[in-house]
């Protein structure tokens, strides 16, 4: 199966029992697997002796990721983390994206999957309907999400500054920039600017300890509130809305791009980070499921493609309008000027 053509009984079965392989995953998140494993290869006994789990639980978690290659097994059953492991999923990795998985994806996006069908078929409440808005209203709910997406968003943070030249930008604007994870990114590689980030109260009072640790307490200030209702301050030079689009109806999305052209100074740049799918709607498979992940929280979301977002930035005046991969297979980058 090449992620796409689905021809055989095999084939459909992977994409059924897709989900066992993520909770695998997540299972050996919670005990640590990975990290276990970090600093050398164990037998069952001995990941069972570390982790305090018995051994045939963790003998057959481990025979399930080593059939998904999250873990490679010796003829002599010693275990060894993947490549992929190592470097992302052990709390002693560098670029360790454990937490993002763990927190966010486990305990809080996958159950979101279970009003999936009703969202579909429109049979759920709309009152029923979790959404960010009822989640970021909850002190615990906020917490795990928002601690979880700052260490997902440093890495691609990193190359957003990279990827956009931002030279004598004197002020960024951040729309839901939660705990300023990109805002943080932009601030490093651009000394002489300051930002403002707006996202909902319980979200800004985390984030701020972030900021604190960043060191960046006299260049960032939060707006609390939610970005959809609140004014934004103008004349800015730079705007950037991550991950926005794929969590509020699509039918606020021209708004938000007609509001971002008339909040830049002339010159000023905005920057739009999500998941994207191909023009053609073909994939990329990871793209195309995070965002149906997301309507099962905002039924009325849109599955936004590069060539749908260009078109609206050039019809509100936008210039020099620029594609760019982010996360590859998962998200892009739209990035256009405004003339002056």
């Amino acid at each position: 199966m090449d992620g796409r053509l689905v021809e055989t009984a095999e084939d459909v079965s992977k994409l059924a029992f897709g989900f066992m392989a993520s909770k695998a995953l997540f299972a050996a998140l919670h005990v640590d697997v990975f990290t276990v494993l970090a600093d050398g290869p164990k037998t069952s006994a001995e990941i069972a002796q570390k982790t305090g789990i018995p051994t045939n639980r963790i003998t057959t978690l481990m025979t399930a990721l080593t059939s998904v290659g999250l873990v490679d097994r010796s003829d002599d059953e010693i275990y060894t983390n993947s490549p992929g492991a190592a470097a992302f999923l052990s709390r002693d990795a560098k670029y360790d994206f454990g937490d993002y998985l763990r927190y966010q994806i486990d305990r809080q996006m996958y159950p979101f999957l279970q009003q999936l069908n009703e969202v579909m078929d429109g049979s759920l409440d709309p009152d029923a309907v979790d959404s960010y808005q009822h989640w970021m209203a909850d002190p615990k709910q906020a917490a795990i999400y928002s601690e979880a997406q700052h260490a997902g968003s440093l890495g691609p943070g990193k190359t957003l500054a990279r990827l956009v030249d931002l030279k004598g930008a004197k002020s960024l604007l951040d729309i839901a920039g939660g705990t300023g994870a990109m805002t943080i990114r932009l601030l490093e590689a651009n000394p002489e600017m300051t930002a403002t980030i707006i996202d909902f109260p319980n979200v800004s009072e985390l984030g701020w300890r972030f900021i604190t640790e960043a060191g960046m307490v006299d260049r960032v200030r939060y707006i609390p509130g939610n970005a959809l209702e609140i004014a934004w301050p103008t004349e800015q030079d730079a705007i950037l809305m991550s991950y926005l689009f794929s969590g509020i109806p699509g039918g606020e999305l021209p708004r938000m791009v007609s509001d971002a052209f008339d909040s830049l100074a002339p010159g000023g740049r905005f920057m739009v980070h999500d998941f994207m799918v191909d023009d053609d709607r073909q994939g990329p498979p990871m793209a195309a499921l995070w965002q149906l992940q997301h309507m099962a929280f905002t039924p009325e979301a849109r599955s936004v493609t590069p060539g749908w977002l260009t078109a609206r930035m050039a019809e509100v005046g936008f210039t020099d309008i620029q594609e760019h991969e982010m996360v590859p297979g998962l998200t892009r980058l739209i990035v256009g000027t405004k003339p002056g």
